[in-house]
Protein backbone atom coordinates (compact mmCIF):
# COMPACT_ATOMS: atom_id res chain seq x y z
CA UNK A 1 0.00 0.00 0.00
CA UNK A 2 2.78 2.64 0.91
CA UNK A 3 4.56 2.24 -2.58
CA UNK A 4 1.50 2.79 -4.53
CA UNK A 5 1.39 5.83 -2.20
CA UNK A 6 5.01 7.14 -3.21
CA UNK A 7 4.32 6.11 -6.95
CA UNK A 8 1.14 8.57 -6.84
CA UNK A 9 3.28 11.06 -4.74
CA UNK A 10 5.93 10.88 -7.55
CA UNK A 11 3.79 11.11 -10.14
CA UNK A 12 1.92 13.91 -8.77
CA UNK A 13 5.53 15.98 -8.50
CA UNK A 14 6.23 14.92 -11.65
CA UNK A 15 3.49 16.23 -13.26
CA UNK A 16 2.78 19.81 -11.74
CA UNK A 17 6.34 20.88 -10.99
CA UNK A 18 8.19 19.03 -14.44
CA UNK A 19 10.87 21.36 -14.45
CA UNK A 20 11.93 20.79 -10.82
CA UNK A 21 11.55 16.75 -11.78
CA UNK A 22 13.94 16.49 -14.60
CA UNK A 23 16.58 18.93 -12.02
CA UNK A 24 16.04 16.24 -9.49
CA UNK A 25 16.70 13.17 -11.28
CA UNK A 26 19.75 15.17 -13.33
CA UNK A 27 21.20 15.38 -9.70
CA UNK A 28 20.80 11.84 -8.83
CA UNK A 29 22.12 10.64 -11.79
CA UNK A 30 25.06 13.06 -11.26
CA UNK A 31 25.35 11.73 -8.09
CA UNK A 32 25.37 8.03 -8.79
CA UNK A 33 27.92 8.81 -12.33
CA UNK A 34 30.15 10.19 -9.35
CA UNK A 35 29.74 7.44 -6.81
CA UNK A 36 30.49 4.88 -9.75
CA UNK A 37 33.42 6.80 -11.11
CA UNK A 38 34.98 6.71 -7.47
CA UNK A 39 34.33 3.30 -6.93
CA UNK A 40 35.98 2.79 -9.90
CA UNK A 41 38.92 5.18 -9.11
CA UNK A 42 39.42 3.15 -5.80
CA UNK A 43 39.20 -0.56 -7.89
CA UNK A 44 42.37 0.42 -9.90
CA UNK A 45 44.54 1.84 -7.54
CA UNK A 46 43.95 -1.59 -5.78
CA UNK A 47 45.38 -3.02 -8.70
CA UNK A 48 48.23 -0.85 -9.56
Amino acid sequence: MLSLAGVALVLFFLITQPDQSAETVKGVLAWLRESAESIITFIRALFE
